[in-house]
């Protein structure tokens, strides 16, 4: 599945409902950082979720694409169909000791968090206040639901100074640990978006994350994941989102119009795109910087 040579960026959403406007302009970043260098832009269908992801989905986000005029490179992948490579990955963490089982609900954490003096955050909302870290290691602990969280402090005394780079921020110096020990393996599902999203990019040789500045904190979790992983290390680009005339980032929350519906009612697909491009829609969109 790996590429070697020239650019190669993926657009990977979640088939968990359908495609708006601010997952347009995403997939158009993404199309056009390949095509302005002759390379290769592919489609990764990030389905984990397997409670909330749809067929119908799927098949919205092809017939959205193919209405933008935004053709893809090679098969799409899925991500449902990768979880031996994404339990491979947890094995090779577990064995250098930095991973461990955390049976917390979200109740749990917020009730520890209110009760202590203060509450950090990290890339995930309220960074974990560790509870589960110093548990033993009882079998019979195994045997309940839980989640794999990885010991934030030991992984970057391993790694060590870290450095990322970004076509629009320069270069930057990682903290992961500002993030907290972040969960890799879901109780509901054998990976993380983390893990998940680090394992493929490597597999598939994207060598440019074209993303949402939204997604810009994530990144060094991801750097410190390639380091421990020795997985290739792609340059960043977090381009600006969309938002509307409030200001506020649009989404589907927001109103941001379904692509599906657009398309039912006949608007022209490329010119949208185009319009997107030019950070020119009808609804007085703009755009907002990191």
């Amino acid at each position: 599945m790996s590429q070697t040579g020239g650019v190669v960026t993926r657009f990977a959403p979640s088939p968990t409902g359908p495609l708006h406007l601010g997952h347009a302009l995403a997939a158009i970043e993404s199309h056009d950082r390949a095509r302005v260098s002759g390379g290769r832009f592919l489609l990764r269908i990030e389905d984990i979720d397997t409670g909330r992801s749809r067929p119908e989905h799927v098949a919205g986000i092809l017939a959205d694409l193919d209405w933008l005029g935004l053709a893809r490179d090679g098969e799409v992948v899925f991500q449902s169909q990768r979880m031996a490579q994404y339990a491979a990955a947890l094995d090779r963490l577990r064995a250098q000791g930095l991973l461990y089982p955390c049976f917390c609900t979200r109740a749990d954490i917020a009730r520890e968090v209110a009760d202590s003096a203060s509450a950090p955050h990290g890339a995930d909302g309220v960074r974990y206040p560790g509870t589960c870290r110093a548990l033993p290691r009882d079998p019979a602990l195994l045997a309940r639901p839980h989640a794999w969280r990885i010991d934030m402090a030991r992984a970057v005394a391993i790694a060590g100074p870290l450095t990322w780079t970004d076509e629009i921020a320069g270069t930057i110096a990682a903290d992961p640990l500002a993030s907290g020990d972040v969960v890799l393996a879901r109780k509901d599902a054998g990976t993380s978006y983390h893990l998940a999203v680090t394992v493929d990019d490597a597999a598939q040789g994207v060598t440019h994350v074209v993303r949402g500045v939204d997604l810009f904190h994530a990144t060094p979790i991801h750097r410190l994941l390639q380091a421990l992983l020795d997985l290739p290390v792609p340059t960043w680009r977090h381009h600006p989102l969309l938002t509307g005339p409030d200001g506020q980032r649009l989404a589907k929350r927001s109103g941001a119009p379904a692509l599906a519906l657009l398309r039912a009612s006949g608007v022209d697909g490329p010119a949208l795109a185009d319009d997107l491009r030019a950070g020119r829609l009808p609804l007085g969109i703009g755009t907002t910087s990191p």
